[in-house]
């Protein structure tokens, strides 16, 4: 007679052999998958990418513009998104750059599909910011969505007319200044206002709160001044950075990623009124013109 230790045995043998030749997942049954997925899982629900575009002849590579650090600064924050920055002259690399990175088959055409999980943001100051507004619109002429265009002190390009901001734009901000021999158009309106929000026209004003301009040239200190204070304000891309931040929920970032304000990226403008760190840099709401 067998003992129970024997029948112990084969019970084991039998149900090990179950789970091996048994599939994984029944046909139809329901699986729960945790509820916090990674970030990496996230990420792969959208394509992010952010395009800026520095002003003037100012080169791409050129770190004394905030434009360029800010852009250094979203892909320290996001590692997985791309952020880059052109040249206001050169939208064609940045179009050429965007759809390659659209294409994500790798087939030379885009798909409804991925321009939909798509989540394109385009920044720009002075020239910059009038291709920021060219460019959107060259992208709506591709049915591709951009969810936010932010214009800081928007100068006309020679040979380029204002124009509102096309309907392929969920949303869109403009910041300017009225002092100096430049100042940026005061006010951005939408083509199809159900289909984009402008989320305000902000003026800067600079008479009491002068901010360090060492960065640039005497030139451009002595005779344009106001025309880069508002490039180098802290509150101008702490604002920006939380526009984008709300525009990408759920993307990858570093934990406890700070304000450009407080990073590394912007050490080079904590200088002057900008160093006393008496004043939070988000800007007042009272402050924000209308979003109409």
């Amino acid at each position: 007679m067998k003992g129970p230790w024997h029948w112990k045995f084969c019970a084991l043998v039998v149900l090990t052999a179950m789970a091996l030749v048994a599939p994984a997942i029944a046909p139809g049954q329901e699986v729960a998958f945790p509820a916090d997925r990674s970030p990496v899982a996230t990420r792969a629900a959208r394509n992010v990418i952010i395009i800026g575009f520095v002003g003037g002849f100012v080169s791409r590579k050129d770190t004394k513009h905030p434009e360029v650090q800010f852009a250094a600064y979203l892909r320290d924050r996001y590692p997985l998104i791309h952020a880059d920055v052109f040249g206001n002259h050169h939208g064609d690399k940045a179009l050429h750059e965007l759809v390659r990175l659209l294409d994500t088959d790798h087939d030379g055409v885009l798909s409804t599909s991925e321009k939909e999980r798509s989540t394109i943001i385009i920044y720009g100051h002075s020239w910059g910011a009038t291709e920021t507004v060219a460019f959107a619109r060259q992208l709506g002429q591709m049915d591709i969505p951009v969810a936010l265009t932010v214009q800081i002190d928007t100068i006309a390009k020679p040979g380029h007319r204002a124009s509102p901001i096309s309907p392929n734009v969920a949303s869109a901000i403009n910041f300017y200044q009225t002092a100096g021999p430049l100042h940026g158009a005061p006010e951005i309106v939408a083509f199809d206002p159900a289909r984009t929000t402008v989320l305000g026209n902000i003026k800067m004003t600079y008479e009491n709160r002068p901010i360090n301009c060492d960065n640039y040239s005497w030139y451009s200190r002595t005779l344009n001044k106001p025309h880069h204070e508002i490039e180098n304000d802290f509150r101008v891309w702490d604002e920006v950075a939380s526009l984008i931040d709300s525009d990408l929920p759920g993307v990858a970032s570093i934990a406890q990623a700070p304000s450009p304000s407080r990073s590394p990226f912007f050490k080079y403008l904590r200088r002057g009124f900008q160093a006393r760190g008496t004043e939070t840099a988000q800007l007042d709401s009272a402050s924000k013109g209308d979003g109409n």
